[in-house]
């Protein structure tokens, strides 16, 4: 009995003590890691791509740009959208962020034709956005407005001188009389070419050229 028990059992122990010598002594179990610093991990390393720099113009920042075609009060009214290309490249640092060229979009933040005897005509202006590398990227800037002068003068003007040509026309034709008839006919005169000529429009023409600055800085 024992001899057939030990029939069975030895060629067990055989296998087991040459398993144990094929692996060496100190070696580890199971060990599939590479080290971090061997050929393999390093091309691993290099073939990955380097995550991308975010550029940051900060707040303050200035865009001069030259609008793509006229904006007025004639044609254009609060909220009305605009066109303009960058003229020179918005820098973040050393690095070019925004270049040359690029187009911008804004919108009329007020718009205003003065009146015909008084009040002044105004527009202003700010940008709202650009495109660059496939996306949309919002704008916050300052505006910029233009107005027109104050017509009081010239109102003065046009209207006291048809009162004196007035004055001139009622004395040739009938004396001190017709003077006084000539002034005040005149001087209606005069108002309504005030009233008929007095309006003003404020334009920016196309390729004006203006500056606006960042309020809030922008991630790219």
């Amino acid at each position: 009995m024992k001899h057939k028990i030990f029939r069975y059992l030895a060629p067990l122990a055989v296998v087991a003590l040459l398993g144990c010598q094929s692996r060496p002594p100190g070696t580890p179990e199971t060990s599939t890691a590479e080290p971090a610093d061997s050929p393999a991990a390093e091309t691993r390393s290099v073939g990955r791509p380097a995550p991308e720099r975010i550029l940051e113009i900060p707040a303050g920042s200035v865009l001069r740009v030259r609008l793509d075609h006229s904006v007025g009060t004639e044609q254009h009214e609060s909220g009305d959208a605009f066109t303009a290309t960058l003229d020179e490249p918005v820098m973040a640092g050393n690095r070019v962020a925004i270049p040359k060229g690029t187009q911008v979009t804004g919108h009329v933040t007020g718009a205003k034709s003065s009146g015909r005897l008084r009040g002044r005509g105004y527009m202003s202006l700010t940008l709202d956005s650009f495109e660059s590398g496939g996306r949309t990227h919002q704008l916050s800037t300052t505006s910029v407005g233009r107005a027109t002068g104050d017509h009081k003068k010239r109102n003065t003007a046009l209207i006291g001188g048809g009162a004196g040509l007035g004055a001139i026309v009622g004395a040739i034709a009938g004396g001190g009389k017709g003077a006084a008839i000539g002034a005040a006919t005149g001087a209606a005169a005069g108002t309504a070419g005030a009233a008929a000529t007095g309006k003003k429009n404020v334009v920016f023409p196309a390729e004006t050229l203006l500056q606006f600055e960042l309020k809030e800085p922008i991630r790219l």
